[in-house]
């Protein structure tokens, strides 16, 4: 799936498989609140968007990540408010 982030990649970890997608700085035009640390993700800051390979992408299931978030957490698991 190709987006003007560019394209999707499947990543498997013990918590399942995952669609993700990295989201350049310059594209990062919104404000989101990361699942791993319960902090903002301001614009202008190179994050991931990652959802269950399952769903294919449903909207609802998307959750934006800090980079080093998304690969700690395996270690850390998401905070409380989206498990």
């Amino acid at each position: 799936m190709g987006t003007a982030f560019g394209m999707s990649r499947v990543e498997h970890g013990p918590d399942g498989e995952w669609m993700v997608r990295n989201v350049p700085a310059a594209q990062a035009t919104k404000i989101y609140r990361c699942p791993g640390c319960d902090h903002e993700i301001r614009p202008g800051i190179a994050h991931v968007v990652a959802w269950p390979e399952a769903e294919q992408g449903g909207v609802a299931d998307r959750r934006h990540w800090h980079n080093g978030c998304w690969s700690a957490r395996g270690r850390r698991g998401p905070t409380r408010r989206w498990s």
